[in-house]
Order: C-alpha cells, then sequence, then structure tokens
C-alpha cells in the first residue's frame, strides 16, 4: 500500500501547489513553431493569438512517423474549428485551433507544450502522446489544462490538469478480462517486456478474477520485435490446454505491434483452429482488421474492448456530419478511428465548459470551472464526466479517471460490430485490483 500512498500524496502535493498561470516565459525557455521543423500550424484563416472574441486551444498527435501516426485528430480537430465557427462559434467566441506534430518523440511533445504556452492557449485538447511525464510539467507549470488525452499514459490520470474522458488501457483490459471469463479457457497476455508492459498483467487479471477465473499466462516479448512466431506458438499450445469445447483465448497487447504478432499468429494457428484472439481497441481498428484480411484475416471472431459505441452506433452521426461537411475526402480522418472519436468528445466537453463561463476564457477559468464540479453530457458516448479533486479510483493510483465504462465489440464478417448492448462499468473491478 505504500506506493499507492505515495501516490495520492504526490498528486495532492501537485494539486495544492499548482501554479496560477503564468503570463509569460522567458523568451530563452521558448521554442518557436516553425511549419516544417517542428510540424504546427493553424486552421486556416484562424489567427494564432487570442482576443477577445477569440478563444486558442491546441491539439497535437504525432503524424509521418511510419509508426503510431494519429494525424486523424488535428485533422479532426481543424474540422471540428471550421464547422463550428460557421455556425457562429462557442457562445459567440471564434475557436482558433493550432495544430502540432508531436512525432512521438519527448522532445517534440515538450516543443508542441511550450508552444501552446507561448500562443496562450486555454487548453490541449483531444491529443495524443506517450510522452506525459515529458509535457505536461510545462502545461501543469502555466496552468493549462489537457482535455480528452488518449489515456495511453498513467500520468494522465494523476495529473490535476488532466481531464480525462476515457480510462485508457486500465478500464480496456480489466472490461476484457471479465467478458473471457465467461467464454474463454485458459488465457494467455503477449505484451512487451518493458516497465509498461509490466502494468498490463494485474488489469487483464482483475478481469479473469472478477469472473472467476484463473489468472492469465503472462508471456514477455520484445517491444520491437520483427517476429514473435515463438510466442505465438508457447501461446496457441498453452491455449489448447483447456477441456474439450473450452478453448483458450490469447490476447496480444503490444500495441503497434500487435499487427506483427498477428502475422506470427496465423502462420502457426493451422493446428490449434479453435483458438480466439481478444485483445482492446488501440492494439487493433477497423483499418488493421482490414489491412489484415478483413473476414478472411486473424481477427475474425475476436473480442475486442473499447470505450465507447462501434462506429456504426447512431450516436455518432453529429460527428460524421461534421467530417461530411468541413472534411469530406480527407483520407486521415476515419470516423471509427478511437483517436478521432476522443478528439470529438473532447471538443465536445469543451465547448460546454466555454458555454458555462459567464466572463473572461482562459486557462484559469476552464480548469476552474472542471474543478469545480461542471456535468458535461455526451450525446451518451460516455457516462455523464464530472471531474473531481480526487474520484473514486484514487486509491489504485488513477486519481482523475472519471469513466470506467467500456464496450464490448466483436469482429463479425470483417466488421467491428457491438457484441453486448450498452456500457459495462468497470470501477469495481479495477478498485479490487492489486496493482
Amino acid at each position: 500500500m505504500t506506493g499507492r500512498r505515495q501516490t495520492r500524496s504526490t498528486f495532492l502535493s501537485r494539486l495544492l501547489t499548482r501554479p496560477v498561470r503564468a503570463a509569460a516565459l522567458t523568451t530563452g525557455a521558448l521554442v518557436a513553431c516553425v511549419p516544417l521543423a517542428a510540424g504546427c500550424g493553424v486552421v486556416p484563416g484562424a489567427t494564432g493569438g487570442s482576443g477577445d472574441d477569440t478563444v486558442t486551444v491546441m491539439t497535437w498527435a504525432p503524424e509521418d512517423t511510419g509508426t503510431t501516426d494519429k494525424s486523424g485528430m488535428p485533422a479532426f480537430a481543424e474540422a471540428y474549428a471550421r464547422w463550428i465557427n460557421s455556425q457562429g462559434g462557442i457562445d459567440g467566441r471564434r475557436l482558433s485551433v493550432l495544430t502540432c506534430n508531436e512525432r512521438n518523440e519527448a522532445a517534440a511533445a515538450t516543443r508542441c507544450a511550450r508552444r501552446a504556452v507561448e500562443e496562450e492557449a486555454v487548453a490541449v485538447v483531444g491529443s495524443y502522446s506517450q510522452y506525459a511525464d515529458s509535457f505536461l510539467p510545462t502545461l501543469e507549470a502555466a496552468g493549462i489544462p489537457y482535455i480528452g488525452g488518449y489515456g495511453i499514459t498513467n500520468d494522465e490520470f494523476t495529473s490535476p490538469l488532466s481531464y480525462p474522458v476515457n480510462g485508457g488501457q486500465p478500464v480496456l483490459l480489466a472490461g476484457l478480462g471479465r467478458t473471457l471469463a465467461d467464454s474463454c479457457g485458459p488465457v494467455t497476455l503477449i505484451r512487451p517486456d518493458t516497465i509498461a508492459g509490466d502494468q498490463l498483467p494485474p488489469l487483464l487479471d482483475s478481469g479473469l478474477q472478477a469472473g472467476g477465473h484463473k489468472l492469465a499466462g503472462d508471456q514477455r516479448a520484445a517491444e520491437a520485435a520483427t517476429s514473435y512466431d515463438d510466442q505465438a506458438k508457447r501461446a496457441l499450445e498453452r491455449a489448447s490446454t483447456g477441456a474439450a469445447g473450452d478453448p483458450g483465448c490469447v490476447v496480444p497487447a503490444l500495441g503497434d505491434r500487435t499487427r506483427v504478432f498477428m502475422d506470427s499468429f496465423r502462420r502457426s494457428r493451422g493446428d490449434y483452429p479453435e483458438v480466439r484472439t481478444a485483445t482492446v481497441l488501440g492494439s487493433v481498428d477497423q483499418s488493421v482488421i482490414d489491412a489484415t484480411g478483413g473476414a478472411s484475416g486473424p481477427y475474425e471472431g475476436s473480442y475486442v474492448t473499447g470505450w465507447y459505441p462501434a462506429a456504426g452506433d447512431a450516436r455518432w452521426d453529429t460527428m460524421k456530419e461534421v467530417i461530411k461537411a468541413e472534411a469530406f475526402g480527407d483520407n486521415r480522418i476515419d470516423a471509427a478511428d478511437a483517436g478521432v472519436q476522443t478528439t470529438w468528445i473532447a471538443y465536445t466537453v469543451f465547448r460546454q465548459v466555454v458555454e458555462s463561463l459567464e466572463g473572461e476564457v482562459n486557462a484559469d477559468t476552464v480548469s476552474g470551472a472542471l474543478d469545480s464540479g461542471l456535468k458535461v453530457t455526451t450525446g451518451d458516448l460516455t457516462p455523464t464526466l464530472r471531474w473531481k479533486f480526487q474520484d473514486e479510483l484514487a486509491a489504485v493510483g488513477f486519481p482523475r479517471l472519471v469513466n470506467a465504462y467500456v464496450t464490448l465489440q466483436v469482429v463479425e464478417n470483417g466488421r467491428l460490430v457491438a457484441a453486448r448492448e450498452g456500457f459495462t462499468d468497470v470501477t469495481k473491478t479495477l478498485r479490487n485490483a492489486d496493482l
């Protein structure tokens, strides 16, 4: 329990000592954003700075890296700004969206955060980065809230200036474990042999145990391997040891390398046709399923836990209308992409925050509204969101995790569709987890 007490103590210390947003930084501490060098931009036709009738925010994500690319997130943010401005802005205020290429690098993420400070952004909205430990200190020092990050790092669930809209990897794995407890024999987790990977088995096991299932087999794998033949064979052998009619399940949780694992899995699967795969959104999405053969690919029949309703759900219709009106033909934006969906929800949150303010809109008033208990609705894409100083899951190290709902999807005929109606709340499962 010592680690948990330290987590809570650290969170409260950061909260109580949070500075008022700095009015300016020294010139030497800032790195100007040159479009070719840092990959940043603004919505065409919108000013970069903030004025009495302009609210400036930033959205960043890695682009053109060849590995983890989330170009749809800043592209959709720009489309959202064009759409909301065509309707008169947010409560009469024009929205200016700055974008920045995070490049999947810690230094680039820090540069993006510094530019957000320099440009007096009132929030960073709907962004993706694996380097929260690099950019969050910069945002915290300036008092800039981080609304709706992708939930890919634990820091997003501990920083007092982070306002996540989903439960990240913790809820996906706990929810997947609870699902597999009812439908699988032996379960094997394939995960990176890293410090971050070490956090995954307890999360999956918390769901399995909640369903009365045995713990998953834990297979570590090199994060940057070009082949996972050995891991695939061992996982298949273990999955086949269940009772007759009770085939096992293999859970690859390797992020972008999941596709590489599935190539190895496909080659080794011939002798074990009954073994199923299951994974989480982020390790697989519709584009990955399409690229690996669709209905004839290795994901057919796989369970996938996600944060939101399936892409075909009518609750996404307004977001799709925005894409059609302002980004038709932009192939960076996929309505089925969890990053695009998260960005839509994050801007939905930001819009309601601005509409709730009667006076000046700045970083302090935005974070103040969120900290005061403002309830935000998202058209039933999530439960009603409300951030407190310390929420239910603070005891297990996630004081900012306010949405522990997951959905269950399955790959049928090459398409991700809902496997179960509604959401499953895994708050209790996580609260009982030995993390």
